[in-house]
């Protein structure tokens, strides 16, 4: 009787660390993939632009320049070298929302144009606008209903750039701003 009382009390032990393992291990993939809302980003994109979009008549970066990408939308993009493919003036805005597919909901996303912006109008919206997400840069976005977080008029640039984790080459990436970028050397 006793041998059986220790076997069973193994096994309950086994079972229970088997659960707080598997537990911890799908609350850091939760917590990782929130922080990262870009997870499920499409990287490379086909180059076809929203209705509207004009480009930019004196941008800092030409078209067919190099330049140094100074930030982290995904791995392997900060330092990595672009070639311009695309500069355009519109309103860029971060925004909030819940994806259509289900899932967390993707804070401060970085980047939404003017004209991915459904119905959006003339004018650019402010931090606070509810607006209707026009565009698929990441999955479930379309079609979702986003709050603005921030809006600013400046120059978005669309690129192509060769990862520095030696990842595939992103091409026809869109967007990053003026402000993340600097000259190549």
């Amino acid at each position: 009787m006793k041998h059986n009382n220790k076997f069973v009390l193994v096994l309950i032990s086994m079972t229970t660390a088997l659960f707080l393992t598997a537990c911890t291990g799908d609350q850091e993939k939760s917590n990782n993939e929130n922080h990262n809302s870009h997870a499920n980003m499409e990287h490379s994109g086909s180059g076809d632009l929203p209705a509207g979009l004009k480009e930019a008549a004196n941008p800092t970066y030409k078209v067919g320049s190099k330049a140094i990408i100074t930030d982290d939308h995904m791995p392997g993009m900060d330092g990595a070298e672009a070639t311009i493919v695309g500069a355009y003036d519109t309103t860029v805005y971060s925004l909030s929302y819940d994806p259509k597919n289900g899932g967390d909901r993707v804070e401060r996303h970085e980047w939404v144009i003017h004209e991915e912006l459904l119905d959006a109008g003339a004018k650019p919206l402010k931090p606070g606008d509810e607006a209707t997400i026009n565009t698929n840069h990441m999955e479930g976005m379309q079609g979702a209903k986003a709050v603005i977080d921030t809006a600013e008029e400046i120059t978005v640039y669309m690129v192509d750039f060769s990862p520095t984790d030696g990842s595939e080459k992103v091409t026809n990436h869109q967007w990053v701003t003026e402000d993340e970028l600097s000259p190549a050397k």
